[in-house]
């Protein structure tokens, strides 16, 4: 059902978009790989296999899990 008391002609998502630009919002639209691609996941696969195999991933990842604790009990 339209709302009668709106005359400015505009639709709702165009009221929207103004509301969020008066608020200093910009609309920002941008590409991304597209995760079920066999390239992507080949992709990931390579880069894991590295990590796994670097000594200092592992370093890295005690490093986080400790943080994750902090502050100890």
């Amino acid at each position: 059902m339209a709302n009668a008391g709106r005359t400015d002609g505009l639709s709702k998502f165009q009221r929207y978009r103004l509301t969020r630009q008066a608020n200093g919002m910009k609309l920002l639209r941008f590409w991304v790989p597209d995760p079920r691609t066999e390239a992507f996941q080949a992709d990931i696969a390579r880069q894991t296999a590295r990590l796994r195999a670097a000594p200092e991933e592992a370093e890295a990842l005690r490093f986080i899990e400790a943080a994750m604790d902090w502050p100890p009990p």
